[in-house]
């Protein structure tokens, strides 16, 4: 219906638009399903896809960002840019209070930078960028920047830099910390119990920095292994909220068409994920270009596309996602040809060495695709070792090192010089740590064309260096570019405004509520 008409009947009968918007009710418990059981919930240690969708509403960033990926007020109430474009002043929101009650100040914040660039691989990349951050009262932060850094209003959203409490971290073993397990955060709830296995309960927050927010009471994190069991807790009633990956794909279109059950794609602008086969560049036979060439051509895309992701997809034509900045497909091609992968592989001088293929741990959707993968490999002549493994253990094998080829999926942030880079500049190289460079890839033109991009001014000059970063590294294939995925999220429809952010439910539960 045209908005001018809408405006028209509404206007008609009386009403303007936001008189039509129901006035939220505080209350209320809401059950969602998380997949798999995080390995951890301190944010800034272990980046998981799950971990930042229960502890996004534990702990909180300067910022939250709009669908538009526009930045909006969180624990910075306002900021300011210089004329230079070098000097960011953030003033904080006072009032705030940790969960043990202590305030939140400046102090966290400047504790919180030093923390990440130590523990954090994408805020560590992100923080290069910084000559020097001060704090000139308990409620400013001042970050001077070596240079202009366009992307640098987004890289404040909770799990790309979440706040840590200074007084509960400093001067401890931030790895062992007793907190990593029972997290003290600022935000909407409050960390309360967690029986292993089989569920994380959050409280309300009563003290929340946002009056009258969060309006739910409790949210339980639903564990449940089995695919087909949280599928049948939806139907039954038992769960509210089916997050997107958290019920396998075939399940998806059946699930969309029971009653009261409302489906939406959206909540995933930030993130863009896409997913791709870290490839072990140090030794053995991955080390040489060739054969990681023939492992693109070997592998069927489309097929996993159409029926192991049920469509939810679109074949992934390098590092970039097609839905951030600076994306061109004007690169090198790897269709699906079994009979160029044994060619370069012959090239190679390949004889069959034994290579270990360590599957994601997150489902049936994923075990599927780790068998499609094996036996596209074993067609073209690989000998293929599957290792299994759980989440934590992959992450331990991954940031050791002590893999071939290994499954993952990771966000893009809207912008190559916060989500993409990060992967593949030899800087960050940094045993003990996953989602960095694991891979191994060292490529001084790479490292300084990122370096380049993310300074260079006008966009049509980053663009025109990203178009080139894209051309190279395709050609060679530092790691095995998948699928771009797509997770919609299922709710009841009683479930209201949870998704709110360009990270949805990850940020989200402090604006749900329940529809009772």
């Amino acid at each position: 219906m045209p908005k001018r008409v809408l405006l028209g009947l509404l206007l008609a009968c009386g009403l303007t638009a936001p008189a039509l918007a129901q006035e939220p009710k505080t209350g209320g418990v809401i059950n969602a399903v998380i997949q798999p059981e995080p390995p951890g919930l301190m944010l800034a240690q272990v980046q998981n896809g799950p971990v930042q969708m229960v502890s996004g509403n534990i702990f909180e960033g300067l910022l939250r960002y709009s669908p538009k990926l526009e930045p909006l007020p969180e624990l910075a109430e306002s900021w300011s840019v210089s004329e230079d474009a070098k000097t960011y002043t953030f003033k904080l929101k006072k009032g705030v209070t940790w969960h043990d009650g202590k305030p939140f100040t400046a102090a966290d914040v400047l504790f919180s930078m030093e923390m990440l660039k130590q523990t954090h691989a994408r805020a560590r990349t992100n923080l290069a960028q910084v000559d020097k951050i001060e704090t000139p009262d308990d409620y400013t932060v001042v970050f001077t920047l070596k240079q202009p850094f366009g992307p640098f209003l987004g890289i404040f959203e909770v799990g790309s830099m979440p706040m840590v409490p200074k007084h509960l971290y400093e001067g401890t073993d931030w790895k062992t910390n007793p907190y990593n397990n029972a997290p003290v955060g600022t935000g909407p709830f409050m960390f309360k119990e967690w029986q292993k296995g089989s569920f994380i309960r959050l409280v309300k927050n009563p003290n929340y920095h946002e009056k009258g927010k969060p309006y739910l009471d409790e949210i339980y994190w639903q564990i449940i292994p089995d695919a087909a069991a949280r599928s049948v807790a939806y139907e039954t009633g038992k769960v509210d909220v089916l997050p997107g990956g958290s019920v396998e794909n075939f399940d998806v279109p059946r699930l969309s068409k029971l009653k009261d059950t409302c489906v939406t794609g959206a909540g995933w602008e930030f993130f863009s994920p896409l997913a791709w086969l870290w490839l072990n560049n140090r030794q053995g036979p991955l080390a040489d270009k060739r054969v990681r060439q023939a492992i693109m051509y070997a592998i069927d895309r489309d097929f996993a596309k159409d029926v192991i992701w049920n469509g939810l997809g679109k074949v992934a034509t390098g590092p970039s996602s097609s839905a951030i900045k600076y994306y061109t497909d004007d690169v090198k091609k790897y269709p699906y040809d079994p009979a160029k992968a044994k060619a370069l592989l012959k090239e190679a001088g390949y004889k069959g060495e034994k290579i270990r293929l360590l599957p994601l741990a997150y489902g049936e959707t994923w075990q599927r695709w780790g068998e499609a993968v094996k036996q596209n490999l074993q067609d073209v002549g690989m000998t293929i070792e599957t290792i299994a493994t759980d989440v934590a253990g992959g992450n331990q094998k991954i940031a050791d090192w002590d893999y071939d080829i290994a499954f993952t999926y990771l966000y893009q942030y809207g912008d190559p010089a916060l989500g993409v880079g990060r992967n593949y500049i030899s800087s960050n190289i940094a045993k003990g740590q996953v989602f960095n460079n694991v891979e191994g890839y060292s490529n001084p033109e790479i490292d300084k064309l990122f370096a380049d991009g993310a300074t260079a001014t006008p966009d049509s000059k980053r663009k025109e260096i990203y178009d080139k970063a894209q051309k190279i590294l395709v050609e060679d294939v530092p790691v095995a570019w998948m699928l771009e995925l797509q997770f919609p999220t299922i709710t009841r429809c009683k479930v209201k405004n949870l998704i709110t952010t360009g990270i949805g439910v990850n940020d989200g539960f402090k604006d749900a509520w329940l529809d009772k």
